[in-house]
């Protein structure tokens, strides 16, 4: 059975994560805010973030400018921008 969280991100009841992906405070934070739709957006975001600046998540500053971005993505409803892409127009 599923459970139903109110979505800080998408602003509507969704269907919550089956558990807690991220650790600490924050992980229990999204845990309880985040719907599974918002999650897989951000994952896709984070993907392309890494990706693009080329970042190691052995390097700790590079982990903590994601852990920013993904608060800002999810919680501050900041849209982030990844250098260098551009979206394919449908047609």
């Amino acid at each position: 059975m599923s459970r139903t969280v109110f979505c800080e991100y998408l602003k509507k009841d969704a269907e919550g994560l089956d558990f807690q992906l991220y650790p600490g405070e924050l992980g229990k934070r999204i845990f309880d805010n985040i719907s599974k739709e918002a999650w897989t957006l951000w994952q896709k975001k984070q993907i392309m973030l890494i990706n693009e600046k080329k970042l190691n998540m052995m390097n700790v500053e590079h982990r903590q400018f994601l852990e920013g971005a993904m608060q800002d993505f999810l919680f501050a409803g900041k849209d982030i921008e990844v250098e260098g892409y551009v979206p394919l127009k449908s047609k």
